[in-house]
């Protein structure tokens, strides 16, 4: 049952590290604007704002695991609600799928967690 903890666990904060990654790839298109040195560090950092969320959300959900869970479903929902009927389905899939599982999975891991601590 410990292995199983750890594999969860580990899974759950990998996935969030990496989906961090590839939401930064998105921020890359301000290089393609013709702006000047402050415009494209300015157009970048509002780029970047999901990716430090998602981050912020890692660093709370390493200790607080539950937190992690609501967090990163809350953003799945949020996503959805915001961007509805402006993409293509697979464009959901791909953004707030990944967030749903995380948070499913970091509450999966507080679950088993507390579980464990009762026995």
């Amino acid at each position: 049952m410990k292995k199983y903890n750890t594999i969860i666990k580990w899974t759950a904060r990998i996935l969030a590290m990496a989906f961090a990654a590839f939401i930064s790839i998105f921020a890359a298109d301000v290089f393609e604007e013709s702006l000047s040195f402050w415009q494209t560090a300015l157009a970048l950092t509002m780029h970047l704002i999901p990716t430090f969320l998602i981050i912020l959300i890692i660093v709370l959900s390493w200790k607080w695991e539950l937190v992690g869970g609501i967090a990163f479903s809350a953003l799945g929902l949020t996503y959805i609600i915001m961007a509805w009927g402006k993409f293509a389905l697979v464009a959901y899939f791909m953004i707030s799928g990944p967030l749903f599982i995380m948070g499913i999975l970091f509450i999966i891991g507080w679950f088993t967690k507390k579980q464990n601590l009762k026995s």
